[in-house]
C-alpha cells in the first residue's frame, strides 16, 4: 500500500472570486493570511517567497495562473534540505458560489518521500492547511 499523496480542502467563502483571487495571488494578500512577509512574481515560472513569524521560509515557484480561477505553485517540502529538488504542487481552484466563492485547495507530491519524511511532511501540511485556510477566511471577513 502506498503513502497518501493528496491533501484536499474545500472552503465556502462569502466573498466574490475577485477578492479571493487577490488574497491568493498578491504579496499584500498573502502576507495578510499566509506568511508574515511575501513576494510574488505572478506568472508561470515566476518566483515567490514567504517568511513566517517563527523565521521559517518557503521558496515557491509559480506553475499555473488562470485568472481568476486557478493558481498553482510548487514549493519545498518541510523537513528536507533546502537544496533537495523534491517539491509538492499546490493548486487553488475558485468557483463562484452564489454571492461568494467555493475554494478548493489540493496539494500533491508526498508519495515521493520515504516513510519517515512522508509522515512529518504530510501530517504537518494537513494541520497547516486547516490553520491557514481559517486565517484566509478571517482575513477576508475582516476586510
Amino acid at each position: 500500500m502506498g503513502f497518501p499523496d493528496r491533501i484536499e480542502r474545500t472552503l465556502d467563502l462569502a466573498h466574490p472570486p475577485s477578492r479571493v483571487w487577490t488574497a491568493l495571488t498578491t504579496a499584500e494578500g498573502l502576507s495578510g493570511w499566509f506568511g508574515s512577509e511575501t513576494e510574488i512574481d505572478l506568472r508561470p515560472g515566476g518566483r515567490a517567497w514567504m517568511r513566517w513569524d517563527d523565521g521559517s521560509t518557503a521558496d515557491v515557484r509559480v506553475e499555473r495562473v488562470e485568472e481568476p480561477r486557478i493558481f498553482g505553485f510548487t514549493w519545498q517540502i518541510t523537513g528536507l534540505p533546502a537544496d533537495d529538488p523534491r517539491r509538492t504542487y499546490v493548486e487553488f481552484t475558485l468557483e463562484p458560489a452564489g454571492a461568494g466563492t467555493r475554494l478548493r485547495v489540493v496539494e500533491t507530491g508526498f508519495a515521493q518521500l520515504p516513510a519517515d519524511a512522508h509522515r512529518a511532511a504530510f501530517e504537518g501540511n494537513v494541520d497547516g492547511w486547516a490553520s491557514e485556510l481559517a486565517e484566509l477566511a478571517g482575513y477576508l471577513d475582516a476586510r
